[in-house]
């Protein structure tokens, strides 16, 4: 389980206007709703304004159609200076015929607290409890590594 200090649920069931003629609905609305859940977790846990630094890879599990209910969990497992890593998890439920949820796609976010001056401000420290909390922090602890190494 997974402290509610850093983690936020948002769901919303996809409607006709996110999707293309076939009735899948755009990446792009996905990407978009994904944002906003690693958004609200990111400020829920530096009590700031946030934004979004980088997005690691987006792969698309499960097409996702409309009147889907799709459920964005975000969750800050891992802080930095500044930034935090946010690992957004995407499910989506067919509503009428009960099957699912089942995970569409995940991504990691790194996002930035901001202070009222426009410039980054430092981030509480963070520390897993959990079992998931420190599986969920080593993954990302090594991305941050990777990261460092390719620059």
């Amino acid at each position: 389980m997974i402290d509610a200090r850093n983690k936020v649920v948002l769901s919303q069931v996809m409607l006709p206007q996110q999707a293309n003629v076939a009735g899948n609905v755009h990446g792009g609305e996905i990407m978009k709703f994904m944002d906003s859940a690693a958004g609200a977790a990111a400020m829920k846990y530096a009590r700031c304004n946030c934004v979004t630094a980088r997005v690691d890879e987006l792969i698309f599990h499960l097409p996702i159609f409309v009147g889907a209910l799709v459920t964005c969990t975000a969750v800050v497992d891992y802080v930095g200076n500044t930034s935090m890593d946010v690992y957004v998890r995407v499910d989506s439920e067919d509503i009428e015929s009960g099957r699912g949820p089942e995970k569409a796609l995940c991504a990691h976010f790194t996002m930035v607290a901001m202070g009222k001056n426009g410039k980054p401000q430092k981030v509480p420290p963070y520390t897993p409890e959990t079992e998931e909390e420190k599986q969920l922090y080593e993954t990302a602890l090594e991305k941050v590594k990777r990261r460092k190494r390719e620059k």
